[in-house]
């Protein structure tokens, strides 16, 4: 071969490095509970066009839900399949947790009853509690010991909790609950607040319950190109204190509600593309000064927070490890709205362990 030819070859690899990178990694196994609602309808592409894992990382995506949706499943398939997307090695379309949950590497259990218009909170626990002691019980059974789950069904938090507890195999830390729609939702009412992008809002934090009780804390966020300062200044200093405890707060905390009354449908897109950061920073990490809020095992020793549930803290990850980020000061307002939050998840868990 001539040293044109190589040349050609090189730049080449260069422009199209997709090709040469995706076969480096084992095929990942990730299964999406209720594949064919709403949730997860959006979220399997997201998955396969890379938003989740990266450019590189092949799939095998197992998609599974009840047998009342098995037509429906068959359709996800065939548009996957039309999709022609490079990253996905083979599509397993199942209804039976023994095959959807075999030897998988990610489990993201969007299943549930879904939140109609008027449930309580108390009417999800009662109704997917059961769901999700059995999902653990069969992660326990089905499952690689080092499964990571990300419980999106709610009340998620609990729901993790119950997953976790039916399966003692797999470590706690490995099961987590969604809060980042809660973040998400918080940086997109602040941006359009103070007219700046959404990727100028950084370090918003979630504590607590993903519920109308959860706190969405502004108090160590910061802002980057503000139009009024050259840098970085504090988001709390940018907006009046009035409408961040009476318009900012309760809208975070009622959006999914708000949604409901709007759509007559709880949150989809949105939640599916908070599902996908949430997992990505999990697995790929976060960006270095940034810090992103999970639901996540307490351990008794971080703010103050009892041990024993899964709680909603601000996080960074690195090599698939979450930390929860130490050290912020916590004033009179913050202590009171996580203890109530921490108070209503106490609650849950003892409703849903009838103890």
């Amino acid at each position: 071969m001539n040293k044109t030819a190589i040349k050609r070859l090189t730049m080449i690899g260069r422009h199209f490095p997709h090709s040469a990178k995706t076969d480096e990694k084992a095929p990942l196994k990730v299964c999406i509970t209720g594949a064919a609602g709403n949730i997860g309808y959006a979220l399997v592409f997201m998955i396969a066009q890379g938003r989740m894992f990266g450019p590189y990382q092949k799939l095998i995506l197992h998609l599974l839900d009840l047998p009342a949706m098995a037509k429906s499943l068959e359709g996800v398939k065939m548009e996957l399949q039309d999709g022609a997307f490079p990253l996905v090695s083979e599509i397993v379309v199942t209804t039976s947790t023994d095959k959807g949950f075999k030897e998988i590497d990610v489990a993201l259990l969007v299943g549930s009853k879904p939140r109609g218009k008027g449930m309580e909170r108390k009417d999800l626990l009662r109704d997917n509690g059961n769901i999700f002691k059995s999902q653990g019980k069969d992660l326990e059974k089905y499952a690689k010991k080092n499964v990571k789950v990300c419980v999106v069904g709610n009340p998620a938090n609990t729901n993790a909790l119950m997953c976790s507890l039916n399966a003692p195999s797999i470590p706690k830390e490995n099961f987590t609950a969604l809060t980042r729609l809660d973040q998400n939702r918080a940086i997109g009412q602040i941006a359009e607040k103070v007219g700046v992008p959404v990727e100028s809002v950084k370090n918003v934090i979630i504590w607590g319950n993903h519920s109308a009780t959860q706190y969405p804390d502004i108090s160590h966020a910061t802002l980057s190109n503000y139009p009024v300062v050259d840098q970085a200044d504090s988001v709390k200093s940018c907006v009046d204190e009035e409408w961040y405890k009476k318009t900012f707060i309760p809208t975070v905390q009622k959006r999914g509600a708000a949604i409901i009354e709007a759509r007559n449908l709880s949150s989809a897109a949105s939640a599916a593309n908070a599902v996908c950061d949430h997992v990505h920073d999990w697995i790929v990490g976060t960006k270095p000064g940034e810090v992103v809020s999970m639901g996540v095992i307490s351990d008794g020793n971080s703010y103050g927070i009892k041990d024993g549930i899964n709680y909603s803290f601000p996080v960074t990850c690195k090599d698939g490890k979450w930390t929860i980020v130490e050290g912020y000061s916590i004033d009179s307002f913050s202590k009171e709205k996580m203890q109530a939050t921490e108070k209503e998840l106490f609650e849950e868990k003892s409703q849903a362990t009838g103890n």
